[in-house]
């Protein structure tokens, strides 16, 4: 689950989690789904039987509920999200350490 214990701990443990959580809420801002199906399509991840018992996976399945909602409605299938998501793997190996990662680093785009 998210963050750790205490009242000072920080609400999430990496900050693409943080992203992944803000796009759930911006997605839905733009009316792509609603909260009825957006705990429906989290529960059925969380629910899957590979999910880690601790919890440590918690955003993984929010990132998978994103990319199944927006197949669902069509917004983005599943093969453009894969490929999006290589093109960004291959950027961040291509981009300089401490520089920002950018989509136009990926060698492959060019």
């Amino acid at each position: 689950m998210p963050g750790g214990s205490g009242p000072d701990a920080p609400v999430f443990a990496e900050p693409w989690q943080a992203q992944a959580f803000a796009l759930a809420v911006a997605l839905h801002q733009r009316g792509v789904f609603t909260w009825s199906e957006w705990a429906a399509a989290l529960s059925k991840q969380v629910a899957s039987p590979d999910a880690a018992q601790d919890g440590s996976d918690y955003y993984q399945h929010w990132l998978a509920a994103i990319e199944a909602l927006l197949s669902e409605k069509g917004v983005a299938g599943s093969q453009l999200v894969t490929d999006l998501s290589a093109s960004w793997q291959r950027a961040a190996h291509a981009t300089p350490h401490g520089q920002p990662i950018l989509l136009e680093n990926d060698p492959q785009r060019r």
